[in-house]
């Protein structure tokens, strides 16, 4: 089964569902999206699989969300999109894409759904 997770290292939610992909046998196409952030194609492609708005994939944590987001609730959905590609830190993490579906993955449970 081909599995994409787009991974953040430093964030132990996002640890534990590639920990888990790789301890039931997949081998996931790890995406560390701070270094290589998705484009808006991709954006709006994860979220058309999702099923979501750009706002329910936006990280709602740090100084670049209340600058860029928190500030500026006039928004449109494209222009959260664009501050996503602008500023990857704004991505929710982990999201993980399998043949079952594509899933924002807090808990980190959740990818357990997705196997």
């Amino acid at each position: 089964m081909s599995v994409i997770i787009y991974h953040n290292p430093a964030c132990t939610t996002s640890r534990n569902a590639l920990q888990y992909l790789r301890d039931h046998g997949a081998a996931p196409n790890v995406i560390e999206y701070l270094k290589t952030p998705p484009d808006k194609a991709t954006l709006k492609s994860l979220l058309k699989q999702m099923g979501i708005k750009a706002g329910d994939l936006i990280r709602r944590k740090g100084p670049v969300y209340e600058t860029v987001i928190a500030a500026h609730p006039e928004l449109t959905e494209d222009q959260l999109i664009d501050a996503m590609a602008t500023n990857p830190v704004l991505i929710e993490r982990p999201i993980v894409v399998t043949a079952k579906g594509t899933r924002i993955c807090r808990p980190w449970e959740t990818v357990k759904t997705l196997m």
